[in-house]
C-alpha cells in the first residue's frame, strides 16, 4: 500500500451513493447480538455504526491493489467482521479486499469470534497500541471506544505517533453539540452509567483532536436526527435517507457521530 497522504473520498457526501441493502440483509439479522426490536426493520439506525465503517473500507480497498492490513480496537463478540462478512456475501463485487484483521480487546472472547476471520487475537487497551500495532497498518477502527476513555487525545497522539503516513482511522461515538460536552463530561466521570462512558465528544471536538494529534479529519457525519429504534419508519428507505441527509447537514445535533481520520 503507498504510503502517500491523500483524501479518501474523492466528492463531498460519498454515503448518499452507499448502497442500503447490507442493511436489511437477513443474514445479519440471525446474529445473537441483534436486539430483537432491531431484528424486526428493514434498515436499523443501530447498525449504522457497522454501515459506515464497512463503507469507508470499501472505499479505501477501492483504490488501493493489494488488501487492506486492518488492527480493531474494541471487537467484543465481532459485531463489526462479522457485519463485513456478511455484507461482502450481499455484494461481493465490491466487498473490501482485507489482507489481514488483527482483533484487540481488554478481554478476547475467543469463543464467539471463532470463524470470523480475525488474522489474530490481543488481549490490550488501545493504549498498549505500540505493543501490538505494525507499522504496516493500513486501518485502525476505533468504533464507540474514546468515549471509554479518560484521556483519548492522549491516546489519539500516541496511536498517531506509530501510523505511517496516509494509514487511517475509522471509527464513531457517541456526539453532543460543543457547548454541552464540558458538563456531560463531568456527570458521567462523577456518576458512571453501565455504557462506561467517562469522555463526551462533539464534532468540534473531534476536528479538534484530529488537528493536535497529527491527523486530517477527512470525513465526519452524524447518522441520524431520531435512532426511533424498533419503530416501524425504520422500515422505510425514505427515513434512512432522510436521518443520513440531516446528520450530514447537522452533525452538531445530538447522537452519533462518524469519521475518518487520515495520518498526515
Amino acid at each position: 500500500m503507498e504510503s502517500r497522504s491523500v483524501p479518501l473520498f474523492k466528492q463531498l457526501n460519498p454515503q448518499y451513493e452507499w448502497e442500503t441493502d447490507s442493511l436489511k440483509d437477513p443474514a445479519i439479522r440471525r446474529r445473537d447480538w441483534i436486539l430483537e426490536r432491531t431484528r424486526k426493520r428493514k434498515y436499523p439506525a443501530r447498525l449504522l455504526r457497522y454501515w459506515f465503517v464497512y463503507h469507508f473500507l470499501r472505499e479505501l480497498s477501492s483504490q488501493k491493489k493489494q488488501g487492506l492490513k486492518v488492527t480493531e480496537i474494541g471487537i467484543d463478540v465481532g459485531q463489526m467482521r462479522e457485519f463485513v462478512n456478511t455484507a461482502s456475501q450481499c455484494h461481493p463485487e465490491a466487498a473490501p479486499k482485507i489482507e489481514s484483521w488483527n482483533g484487540v480487546d481488554m478481554k478476547v472472547k475467543r469463543d464467539a469470534l471463532e470463524g470470523l476471520g480475525y488474522s489474530s487475537l490481543t488481549e490490550a487497551k488501545i493504549e498498549d497500541a505500540p505493543d501490538f500495532l505494525d507499522k504496516d497498518t493500513d486501518v485502525v477502527i476505533l468504533l464507540h471506544i474514546l468515549e471509554h476513555l479518560y484521556e483519548p487525545e492522549e491516546a489519539m497522539s500516541q496511536l498517531s505517533s506509530l501510523l505511517k503516513p496516509g494509514a487511517m482511522v475509522f471509527g464513531g461515538l457517541p456526539s453532543l453539540p460543543h457547548f454541552l460536552v464540558g458538563t456531560r463530561e463531568s456527570k458521567i466521570r462523577a456518576n458512571p452509567n453501565s455504557n462506561g462512558h467517562v469522555s463526551a465528544f462533539s464534532p468540534k471536538r473531534m476536528r479538534d483532536l484530529a488537528k493536535t494529534c497529527g491527523f486530517s479529519l477527512d470525513f465526519l457525519s452524524g447518522a441520524f436526527m431520531v435512532r426511533a429504534s424498533g419503530n416501524r419508519l425504520e422500515d422505510q428507505a425514505w427515513w434512512l435517507n432522510f436521518n443520513l441527509h440531516f446528520g450530514q447537514m447537522f452533525p452538531e445535533w445530538p447522537g452519533e457521530t462518524y469519521w475518518v481520520l487520515r495520518k498526515l
